[in-house]
């Protein structure tokens, strides 16, 4: 045990496989939407008519199957609040205004 006490742990390793980035494909992907830009040729699967709007912020939140039971889990958490609050009132007026404990 004391000889693991003054144990440093070795340095960790951080592996990381870089990507394959190719200069020429992006140059070419780029002169090919330029050109198709140019003369007017859209591709079907990329464009329907609409711009692209990321709406991710809160959708596990508000999804149908989580807010029903998320909001009864929450009504059920208030109801349980206000009976504790309530006996403990009923349980402090007693014991200060009431003989009942003396």
């Amino acid at each position: 045990m004391i000889g693991r006490f003054f144990h440093t742990p070795g340095i960790k390793r951080f592996s990381i496989t870089p990507r394959f980035y190719d200069p020429e494909q992006e140059a070419r992907d780029e002169r090919e939407r330029r050109i198709k830009e140019e003369l007017g040729i859209v591709d079907e699967k990329k464009d329907d008519g609409k711009p692209y709007r990321p709406n991710i912020k809160g959708q596990f939140r508000n999804s149908a199957g989580m807010s029903r039971s998320t909001e009864d889990a929450r009504r059920s958490q208030n109801r349980r609040l206000i009976w504790i609050i309530l006996i403990l009132a009923l349980v402090l007026y007693l014991f200060f205004y009431s003989d009942f404990f003396a």
